[in-house]
């Protein structure tokens, strides 16, 4: 689950997403969105400063990384230890630590977060506010991941309806159509 070797010769960590653009080499996809939507979004995408949907936008683009995708990663990590090959005589104890700390830790977390999500979605059509911007973005792979490893139905309307009018976008189609069929979030 580690970057290939190549992403290297562009960034010394390896990390993936990683954009290049003529002498800027730009990691971390909040730093990444941040510096598209400042260089090439024409005042699209981002709210006009001053205003609260702008603080809004600022906090969903870095809770996608810094709050949400954390206890994702968790998720995916303990779920693998309970079904992952291993000696016989540890499965019982990898697998009892693993559904513990889903269970009292990772699981409460995700839970608390997707029904804080909802409630936000609850005030305005997007994170920032009533347009579609960067900050969605941002959030639609955690919401997708959810979508397919942590729980996230229908119990909470207005997450999925949010999803649902991202995979509508026509923007969506074509990065799709250009990048291939999306199964980051099903690994």
């Amino acid at each position: 689950m580690l970057a290939p070797p190549e992403l290297r010769a562009v960034h010394p960590l390896g990390k993936s997403p990683v954009v290049s653009d003529g002498e800027a080499v730009v990691a971390e996809s909040g730093a990444i969105i941040e510096y598209l939507v400042e260089r090439h979004g024409g005042g699209r995408l981002k709210p006009a400063a001053g205003t609260p949907e702008l603080l809004a936008w600022r906090y969903w683009l870095h809770f996608a990384e810094g709050s949400a995708m954390p206890q994702l990663l968790l998720k995916l990590v303990f779920d693998r230890i309970a079904r992952g090959p291993m000696p016989f005589i540890v499965r019982p104890v990898a697998r009892a630590i693993s559904e513990r700390v889903l269970k009292s830790f990772v699981t409460p977390n995700l839970e608390r977060q997707l029904d804080f999500m909802e409630g936000e979605l609850a005030q305005r059509a997007w994170f920032a506010g009533a347009e579609f911007s960067a900050a969605d973005i941002q959030m639609s792979f955690p919401v997708e991941a959810a979508a397919q490893r942590a729980g996230l139905d229908d119990s909470r309307p207005r997450l999925m309806d949010w999803l649902e009018r991202i995979h509508a976008r026509p923007a969506y189609h074509r990065a799709l159509q250009r990048g291939g069929p999306y199964r980051y979030a099903t690994l």
